[in-house]
């Protein structure tokens, strides 16, 4: 007897302290949350600079280009297809002008004349209407590089598509 009231008490307040956690969480706006998310996304692709590149890759053994970008939106809850051409059919396509971090910037093949898909990225800054991104990249791995500094990736641009705040699940505001 004593075990089931001590059982219900404990859940009693495991309960309490959970609805009071979710409800401070759907009090704060959701621009806040997207940036706090975004900011997290970024902060934590950071951390694998330098992690060689790998064909196929998907872990902190080697990343391709998709396999990092799909890592870092995972561990947030963000499940993204294992392919550059495949993300490009997700969320909502964005204007150069209109870039914002946590934006997926994507890149052509080899073949620069092409149409294809074959690179992705991770827009972390934009200044001055200058994007860098974060991607792993087949010559020196996890890295940044600018847009406009990189002939190589300014003939292959592609476009941008935003999906943070367009695929994820954030809680409703109240």
């Amino acid at each position: 007897m004593l075990r089931k009231v001590l059982l219900a008490g404990f859940f009693t307040c495991f309960l309490n302290v959970s609805f009071a956690q979710r409800a401070a969480v759907e009090q704060e706006p959701k621009s806040t949350r997207l940036e706090r998310y975004t900011n997290d996304v970024l902060d934590f692709a950071e951390q694998h600079l330098h992690i060689r590149y790998r064909s196929g890759g998907t872990t902190k053994g080697g990343f391709d280009c998709s396999g990092f970008v799909r890592f870092c939106f995972k561990n947030f809850g963000m499940l993204l297809p294992h392919s550059s051409a495949s993300m490009k059919s997700l969320g909502h396509e964005v204007a150069k002008k209109d870039c914002q971090p946590g934006d997926l910037i994507f890149f052509k093949g080899g073949n620069s004349h092409s149409n294809r898909i074959g690179h992705v990225g991770i827009v972390s800054e934009v200044k001055d209407g200058k994007i860098r991104f974060i991607h792993s990249a087949y010559n020196g791995g996890v890295r940044f590089d600018w847009l406009d500094q990189e002939k190589y990736y300014q003939t292959r641009f592609s476009g941008l598509r935003r999906v943070i705040g367009v695929l994820d699940y954030l809680p409703a505001e109240s």
